[in-house]
């Protein structure tokens, strides 16, 4: 289909030029007929502007929409990812595409890069808006690389050097069980993963799991050699949670046991203060813009940052991701 399907703009919420717009001449025009000439586009601008948001276009008919959008994703070259090492429920819909994550719609979900927790991550995310929440439910997104020139550079550095290690805590009806997590009941195939994942893992006396992982700070793009501040501290971290929860969780549980936390690499703590200071990068380079039906939005994993504002009403966004890329 020629380029003239469709148009490129400016996005009015952008920032940096976060997300670039495509939107459809005619709403009749097809996405996935559309791949042949949105594909170079995809090439040309994501490493730049990190995020596409795609509007106007249809997928189909509203029974066939996620679909469609599981072919669209698919049809870059690189097969689907399934959702394995999760830190939120998901639900598989189709092939590759699963819930956005499935977390009470009362509460926010900080900015963050996917699975950027672990050493193994996929470098593209697609969102694809079938039904749009009447109120709030937006997918604020952020660029990674704003995000690490303004982290202060002591704490930037603190950071780097001293890197960072995640401890989970399964089940016990306070977080993900492990199972869910790694998509087994069999005990030797989970050592098996955290072996080859280069995670630690320990069974607790009460048959359930406890893992460590020591994981970096920032990271470069492998394409674009550009440094993006890539972890999830300040959303692991017990002070994300809100104070009445994180005392409640803490009058019945030791630290160690708590369903997740990040400390330095070497057990060190974080200081609280520094992540006051990440969270506050965050929250300036956020863009926030509502989702329409039928919007796919595109994203490089290490350019771009994502979270979830909360909503009322039926919302429903589906996310597809691709191209595993590991820290070695």
């Amino acid at each position: 289909m020629a380029e003239r399907s469709f148009t490129i703009e400016d996005f009015p919420h952008a920032r940096g030029g976060l997300p670039l717009l495509v939107r459809a001449r005619d709403p009749q025009v097809d996405l996935l007929d559309a791949f042949a000439a949105v594909e170079p586009l995809v090439r040309d601008w994501l490493p730049r502007c990190a995020g596409i948001l795609f509007r106007g276009f249809a997928l189909g008919p509203a029974a066939q929409s996620v679909e469609r959008f599981r072919a669209f994703a698919a049809a870059f070259g690189h097969p689907l990812l399934s959702y394995e090492f999760g830190s939120t429920p998901r639900t598989n819909v189709t092939s590759g595409v699963y819930t956005s994550t499935e977390y009470p719609a009362d509460q926010h979900i900080p900015l963050h890069n996917e699975q950027a927790y672990t050493r193994d991550w996929p470098m593209r995310i697609w969102f694809h808006c079938v039904q749009a929440a009447p109120v709030g439910g937006e997918t604020p997104i952020a660029d990674s690389r704003a995000i690490h020139r303004r982290i202060p550079a002591d704490i930037r550095e603190r950071f780097e050097r001293r890197g960072l290690m995640y401890v989970r805590n399964y089940g016990n009806g306070l977080d993900v069980p492990w199972q869910r997590v790694f998509n087994t009941d069999d005990r030797a195939a989970v050592e098996a993963y955290c072996r080859d994942h280069r995670i630690l893992c320990d069974w607790k006396e009460d048959g359930e799991l406890r893992t460590r992982q020591i994981c970096q700070a920032t990271a470069r793009h492998p394409v674009t050699g550009e440094a993006v501040w890539f972890n999830q501290a300040h959303l692991f971290h017990v002070s994300n949670l809100p104070e009445e929860a994180r005392a409640a969780l803490l009058d019945i549980l030791d630290e160690e046991d708590l369903p997740r936390n990040v400390y330095h690499a070497d057990g060190g703590p974080i200081d609280p203060a520094d992540l006051a200071a990440i969270r506050a990068v965050l929250a300036e380079e956020t863009v926030l813009f509502p989702w329409q039906t039928g919007d796919v939005m595109m994203l490089d994993n290490m350019l771009a940052a994502h979270a979830r504002t909360p909503f009322s009403g039926p919302r429903k966004v589906v996310v597809a991701m691709a191209d595993p890329h590991s820290a070695g």
